[in-house]
């Protein structure tokens, strides 16, 4: 039996906005995603990385796309609880009573994103615990409920910090983003400059229309086509519950069951919730029944990551192994080092640069120095050992900065 065609339609422009910011991305597919399973499943996403890596942008264009009471901040140490939640109503308090007026704020917000997340005081990411996962805030004597779908949060990392391991929990997916770096160079510069040139453009038309008098004019996506309303997506969600999972339970259990034996950590909580990502890989697909292809997900629902590469390559090869889209190839120490060492050679004036500019080169370069990070050697022995293949391409591209 096919699914019905509000469901059709929702999934349909779900992928539309896939497709959508696919292209305005580069190499930012993966993200995408995962953050449009973290709206379906209504869970909580986390992009990780250096800063300049379009995490911030990302999540806020695909909140235009979602029809949504949205709030977004970026937290610092000095933020305070009323900036996030509300400030005190000072008329109730005079009567005795202590409440927030949480109207417009993170308490009534159906879409989230938090831009430096673990930065926040103790105060609010505390309130925050009970919010992300109850979906309640205690506002004086009372609680109320919370519309929350999804809390998108970006950080550079996750702290060492065993106070903030329970709300790093809140977050089941986690995607640890890289700078695209010089394979995809020319297509990046081309759609950023597109983005650049919107945004001026944009800001210029709003500087206009404010200073003859009128309201702003609005920027962003375009409403209609690829737009889904809050309505939509919850009944989207809600068919998550007629997906099979009966044919991919046996992969899945023997997969956890392997990451486990290998010291991976993770909570009962994440394991049971992943099903979800399961069911919702396979409704994105159209499908009524999840295969295992759609394990795809579990690659990013780490807790520590120093296992994010086992629980990838781990997912990955069941993945694969039924058919799915090959991961890239992680070559040896010794290939690697051999590319560095060719790639220098004209580099530093040992010969003449053949077929590409020394420009070409510093690219290649800084391509193996994102492997190294993204894909570490097969056979590197040690830490130590990978550190120093790391050193010694970083030495190279340290020459011509």
């Amino acid at each position: 039996m096919s699914w019905g065609q509000d469901t059709v339609d929702t999934i349909r422009d779900l992928e539309y906005v896939r497709r959508r910011l696919g292209d305005e991305f580069v190499g930012r597919e993966r993200a995408v995603r995962l953050l449009q399973l973290a709206v379906v499943c209504r869970e909580h996403a986390l992009l990780l990385g250096p800063t300049g890596t379009a995490k911030s942008e990302l999540i806020s264009a695909l909140a235009r796309h979602v029809e949504a009471r949205q709030f977004s901040y970026l937290l610092t140490r000095f933020t305070e609880p009323s900036e996030i939640f509300g400030a005190l109503d000072f008329e109730r308090f005079r009567e005795g009573t202590y409440q927030v007026r949480t109207e417009g704020m993170l308490p009534t917000a159906e879409l989230v994103f938090l831009d430096e997340v673990f930065q926040g005081s103790s105060a609010i990411l505390n309130t925050l615990l009970t919010l992300l996962n109850e979906r309640r805030y205690h506002n004086g004597a009372t609680a109320q409920s919370a519309p929350l779908i999804s809390l998108l949060g970006a950080t550079n990392d996750i702290p060492d910090d065993p106070g903030l391991t329970a709300f790093s929990d809140r977050f089941l997916l986690r995607l640890q983003v890289e700078p695209v770096g010089g394979t995809d160079l020319e297509r990046l510069l081309q759609v950023g400059w597109g983005h650049e040139t919107r945004r001026f453009t944009d800001a210029v038309l709003t500087a206009e229309e404010a200073r003859r008098g009128g309201g702003p004019v609005a920027a962003g996506a375009d409403s209609g086509s690829g737009t889904v309303t809050v309505e939509r997506l919850g009944r989207l969600t809600l068919r998550l519950r007629d997906v099979d999972l009966d044919p991919v339970l046996g992969e899945h259990r023997e997969l956890v069951r392997q990451l486990l034996i290998q010291g991976v950590r993770l909570s009962d909580r994440r394991l049971v919730r992943s099903l979800k990502l399961v069911a919702a890989a396979a409704l994105l697909r159209e499908s009524r029944t999840a295969e295992p292809v759609d394990l795809w997900p579990l690659a990013h629902i780490w807790t520590d990551p120093a296992d994010r590469t086992t629980v990838e390559e781990a997912v990955q090869a069941v993945v694969e192994k039924h058919g799915g889209e090959p991961a890239r190839r992680r070559r040896s120490d010794h290939e690697i080092l051999l590319d560095a060492r060719e790639i220098g050679a004209p580099l530093r004036g040992e010969r003449q640069p053949s077929e590409w500019s020394v420009v070409e080169g510093l690219h290649k370069l800084a391509d193996l120095a994102r492997e190294l990070r993204e894909h570490p050697p097969v056979n590197t022995g040690t830490e130590a050992e990978l550190s120093r293949i790391i050193a010694e391409v970083n030495a190279l591209l340290d020459q011509f900065e």
